[in-house]
């Protein structure tokens, strides 16, 4: 696609079938894709280039069009399925009717898009129907997939369904263009699903520096209340058995019981979802349940999500 006699792409149907990049960050669904998107779109704007994000309306009371993603950028919620949240599973159900909005709205605006950059496996599948009929090249990336979630998912309620490997590898197949964010990745996508290592670029998420930047240590920990002689330690991301964070328990339990001084003065931090719901979900509550049985109470803390203003002091 970066090929000097590749023609100039100015406009770029972005798909985010089954999240919004506006939504609120910190959920159990909601999180690293949502800033990707948001963010990477609105980079693009900033070069010059108009961005239309399509994903599925889950609240009949948005606005269709919002234009927060800077001038060149848009999030269009298309109406697929219940206008709720749902199950992510779910949403394969609704692709015809997510596709068939897509074109609807396109059509309506007489809108010609250079490429289709897809996010997740759902988004890729949507993103072949697209080129069928526009014949737009795709980009697609993945975020997460279903095999490597298998491998270390905890029980059979969350493994990756044989729907989704299905859709993996079609898309894979498919795309005229893979994004690998690591080499890891890259290898996964050889090893576990056959596909083309001239197709996959790898392109390591961006950071924003105007947000994320070296901070005074002290002044740092004063803005979120931890004593400046205190050691944190910290994770932040969704709560799923997907991010390991029960091996960072299991690690503070070892690290308490072989060598205690080390752990004076410091604390676990972990970021994200909602401890204190009446109704915890699955995960928040079976990590809460393994602190108490590691009996690590004092030197683990769920701290709930965080605004992104706050984030970079922690």
């Amino acid at each position: 696609m970066n090929h000097t006699n590749s023609p100039k792409i100015r406009r770029v149907a972005m798909l985010s079938v089954h999240t919004c990049p506006l939504a609120l960050l910190g959920g159990k669904k909601t999180g690293g894709m949502n800033v990707y998107v948001r963010d990477f779109s609105r980079e693009l704007g900033r070069q010059g280039i108009i961005v239309d994000v399509f994903t599925r309306s889950q609240d009949d009371c948005q606005p269709r069009i919002k234009h927060d993603l800077g001038n060149s950028g848009r999030v269009i919620h298309i109406t697929a399925g219940p206008e709720k949240p749902i199950p992510v599973d779910q949403v394969a159900n609704y692709l015809d009717e997510f596709t068939a909005g897509v074109l609807a709205f396109a059509a309506s605006e007489n809108i010609q898009y250079d490429l289709i950059h897809s996010h997740y496996w759902l988004s890729g599948l949507v993103a072949a129907k697209l080129r069928d009929v526009w014949q737009t090249p795709i980009v697609q990336m993945f975020h997460t997939l279903g095999h490597m979630k298998n491998q270390i998912t905890q029980s059979n309620s969350q493994r990756a369904s044989a729907a989704r490997l299905a859709g993996e590898y079609q898309v894979i197949a498919t795309a005229d263009k893979l994004i690998a964010a690591t080499p890891a990745e890259e290898a996964q996508l050889i090893e576990l699903y056959s596909a083309n290592p001239d197709k996959i670029a790898i392109i390591p998420p961006g950071v924003d520096l105007q947000r994320f930047q070296p901070i005074n240590k002290d002044e740092a920990k004063k803005r979120v209340g931890i004593p400046c002689g205190d050691t944190n330690i910290l994770f932040a991301g969704r709560i799923e058995p997907l991010k390991g964070i029960d091996t960072m328990l299991r690690a503070m339990a070892l690290i308490q019981e072989r060598c205690p001084e080390i752990l004076h003065n410091a604390c676990l931090a972990i970021i994200g979802g909602d401890p204190w719901a009446d109704d915890l979900d699955e995960e928040m509550a079976r990590l809460q349940q393994l602190r108490t049985d590691l009996d690590i109470h004092d030197l683990v803390t769920f701290l709930g999500a965080k605004d992104q203003d706050l984030l970079p002091n922690y």
